[in-house]
């Protein structure tokens, strides 16, 4: 399986997702056969509906916000470029310093770029501010989730 995702994907789109993300060779490989096994509709891109039928986002309390996460504005569709960028942002900060080139961008997965993909998570309305109805939805939407949870142990 590894081997024909890798074949589907060029070497050198590889080597370009490789050094944007900073996963590995076999963790991109690896991420494109997920990727291919959601995208439903065959086509190089998965849609909202194809996330939605991931379980762990489908329970997720911000699982709505997390698949919006994957969409520019305006787009309803991502190709698995598109798909690796947003999983770059929650990669471990760990090896930033070591690979880090002075001269290039900053890292998908930096502080800086985690705390804005995260406050983005929040920022509903895109007006860079979080109201306090924003942060309201979201501690609605956690008590809920956290009720459920404690009525099922019991």
């Amino acid at each position: 399986m590894g081997s024909r995702a890798s074949t589907l994907l060029r070497d050198e789109e590889l080597e370009e997702i490789k050094k944007e993300t900073g996963f590995s060779h076999s963790q991109i490989t690896c991420l494109y056969s997920r990727f291919t096994s959601l995208d439903k509709g065959e086509n190089g891109t998965l849609s909202r509906e194809d996330f939605q039928r991931i379980p762990e986002l489908a329970i997720n309390p911000l699982g709505d916000r997390i698949i919006n996460a994957f969409f520019p504005e305006g787009e309803d569709q991502v190709n698995f470029r598109g798909f690796m960028r947003t999983l770059a942002h929650f990669r471990p900060i760990e090896d930033n310093e070591k690979s880090k080139d002075v001269n290039g961008p900053e890292p998908l997965n930096s502080r800086s770029n985690k705390l804005h993909f995260a406050f983005r998570l929040y920022d509903l309305d895109k007006d860079d501010k979080i109201s306090r109805d924003e942060l309201l939805q979201v501690l609605e939407k956690v008590d809920v989730e956290q009720k459920m949870s404690i009525q099922f142990l019991h």
